[in-house]
């Protein structure tokens, strides 16, 4: 496995592959590597030739007031983790190979960024986009792999590809839970007891909903009712949102559409943001 820092040899080396005819797929991380992210990983080498796994912290895609030195590193576990999972190269460049001093070129999404996270964290997805943009320029992959639990982003993204040509696919993978029903995530390692018991509130409002929706109720206000109702009932959990919208585009329903809708919800535990959805 290739650990590669430089844009300059990624870009080389990404070439010999197409020239060798091989299929590439992308996991773009900022590393901290979970079960989530292995979970894409494998599911990536189960479709590609070759899989190059991104380790980069983006600063572009944090909020001002959130410090970008706090977010967790574990360079050499993610990198054993790459190697043990079959992954032929782990891109890690630094901030200054991928932003130098003085960028100032952005990629933006007008439309599938804008509810959801994107009303609630402004220039998040524009970080994301761009970021996205040069790894799909310097890798050159067929594939890109995202968990479900950030639906949005890979909506955003493939939107991205589709609009700017970029002829990556972009392929989501079911979300990966704890034996609790807790999404994984780069947060649930520093969980107290009593935060973790908090923060299953999510899964247990997506799952109450499912429920209801498995059952014929098609209104998402009854849905959303019922979703909030059970959050509420959480002191430690803030709601930032609940909404249904269509999995795909990230516009709001107006009534439930089997397959097609996704109830959607993030959420403060304490400090801790959360995001996590179900498809109806």
């Amino acid at each position: 496995m290739k650990k590669i820092e430089s844009v300059a040899e990624m870009t080389a080396v990404a070439a010999e592959w197409r020239t060798a005819g091989q299929t590439v797929a992308l996991v773009a991380t900022m590393g901290a590597l979970h079960a989530g992210q292995e979970t894409l990983i494998r599911a990536a080498v189960a479709r590609a030739d070759i899989v190059v796994v991104s380790i980069f912290v983006n600063p572009l895609q944090f909020s001002q007031n959130q410090v970008v030195a706090n977010y967790p590193r574990s360079l050499e576990l993610d990198l054993a983790l790459c190697e043990a999972c079959g992954v032929q190269a782990v891109f890690c460049p630094p901030v200054e190979v991928m932003f130098p001093r003085g960028y100032a070129s952005f990629v933006i999404e007008e439309s599938t960024s804008k509810p959801l996270c994107g009303a609630s964290r402004p220039g998040h997805f524009r970080g994301i986009t761009t970021v996205m943009a040069k790894l799909f320029n310097i890798v050159r992959p067929q594939y890109a792999f995202f968990g479900q639990k950030t639906a949005q982003r890979a909506a955003v993204v493939r939107r991205m590809s589709d609009e700017f040509c970029f002829g990556v696919e972009v392929i989501v993978v079911p979300t990966a839970r704890e034996a609790d029903g807790l999404a994984a995530g780069v947060r649930n390692r520093d969980f107290t007891a009593s935060q973790r018991q908090e923060a299953l509130a999510l899964y247990k409002a997506l799952t109450r909903a499912k429920e209801m929706a498995d059952s014929g109720v098609r209104s998402p206000d009854r849905l959303i009712a019922e979703a909030t109702h059970i959050l509420g009932q959480h002191r430690r959990v803030r709601v930032i949102y609940v909404a249904i919208v269509d999995r795909l585009t990230i516009e709001a329903m107006r009534e439930v559409v089997p397959g097609k809708s996704m109830l959607a919800i993030a959420a403060w535990v304490d400090e801790a943001r959360l995001i996590d959805n179900v498809v109806l």
